[in-house]
């Protein structure tokens, strides 16, 4: 190696460290940029097959117009509703049909004659406060008490916590939702037994502008706060019941993986720095023990949209899962149809979305 001259410098190393990180910035970039393309693309294939595999089971029971309305109509009667709906055509030439409805946003007709997208225009917003409601609750209930669990492994607090995740989960959503009523709305009277809101206030939401059908949102709009106050008391069981389920698998998913990540090589480099366990726990280990809650999240969300059937049946809280009990019940297949097809689009974009977010959010994820 010759020495410098007092004049030189040595850029060398630096401008040769340099354009290796750009480049590998670069290849990054597009290697997640192609990774949530090709993600991005199987939506595509992911909702075809969904929406499939509904169409034909429902064809398995037989014709919608046959177990809606069998018993009740004659044959005569039912062979012209079949006519009209293109029922006696073959079974691949309705399923072209159904296919070329859904690229249209056309999810069918219930047999009251009303547009499923309609339904679901109006219905799916109770649904989606539904489930942003008890996905607050999740991370209220299942989150700390995960952490605090993880930080006295094997204490008294830690196998409590653990149990209560285990019935938390296992419990079915309806008795849990049962139980809440009869404790809070009928033995102490705290909160209403059903309903998204009182009466008076559903009547009064009716006329605000621009209407949201989201409950909460329209009484914001609306600008009452008795009325916030009402909604947010009519929210807060349907929420518990739903919540507590996913609250369950939230605090195992954060105990588990704070204890991991404990053990990791890196927080036992922070310790030997100096560092207390409050500043290791918080800054280094509880934030990457998140991120396997953010991955199974849109797998719970799905879950969620199951639950929220009972959930909303159970305290009359007018979404898609109290609509599609009412349809099911009246035995309207294509109703249930459209609804149960909506659902599956939007659990296959929800999956893509988190799989946008733990690209993002997770290093060690590789393209």
């Amino acid at each position: 190696m010759t020495a410098l001259s007092p004049g030189e410098t040595a850029p060398a190393a630096d401008s040769d460290q340099q354009p290796v990180r750009r480049g590998s910035a670069r290849s990054r970039r597009s290697a997640l940029l192609r990774y949530l393309g090709i993600r991005l693309l199987l939506i595509v294939p992911t909702a075809w097959i969904l929406v499939t595999v509904v169409f034909f089971l429902m064809r398995v029971v037989g014709d919608p117009i046959t177990a809606a309305m069998g018993g009740r109509l004659t044959t005569e009667q039912i062979n012209e509703r079949k006519e009209a709906a293109g029922l006696n055509r073959p079974i691949l030439s309705q399923y072209w049909d159904y296919l070329t409805g859904l690229l249209h946003g056309d999810f069918g007709r219930s047999q009251d004659n009303r547009q499923i997208s309609e339904v679901i225009a109006t219905n799916g917003a109770a649904t989606l406060e539904l489930v942003v409601w008890a996905l607050i609750v999740a991370f209220i209930v299942g989150v700390p008490l995960g952490r605090y669990a993880a930080t006295h492994r094997d204490k008294v607090a830690d196998v409590g916590l653990r149990l209560f995740a285990i019935l938390a989960y296992a419990a079915p959503v309806f008795f849990v939702g049962l139980l809440l009523k009869l404790f809070f709305a009928v033995k102490l009277g705290w909160l209403p037994v059903a309903g998204r809101a009182s009466t008076n206030v559903e009547l009064a939401l009716q006329h605000v502008s621009p209407k949201t059908n989201i409950m909460i949102v329209d009484a914001f709009l609306y600008g009452d706060v008795g009325y916030i106050g009402d909604v947010l008391k009519h929210a807060v069981l349907p929420a518990l019941t739903l919540g507590l389920l996913t609250a369950g698998v939230f605090l195992r998913l954060v105990r588990i993986n704070l204890l991991q990540t404990l053990r990791s090589g890196y927080v036992e480099a922070a310790r030997a720095r100096g560092l207390t366990t409050r500043v290791v726990t918080g800054r280094h280990a509880f934030r990457n023990a998140l991120i396997p809650v953010v991955t199974v999240m849109g797998m719970y969300i799905a879950m969620m949209l199951g639950g929220a059937v009972l959930t909303e049946t159970t305290f009359e809280w007018k979404g898609l899962g109290y609509q599609l009990a009412q349809y099911l019940t009246a035995r309207d297949f294509v109703a249930v149809q459209g609804i149960v097809a909506f659902l599956a689009i939007v659990v296959a974009l929800m999956s893509f979305l988190v799989d946008v977010i733990v690209s993002l959010i997770d290093p060690r994820v590789r393209f």
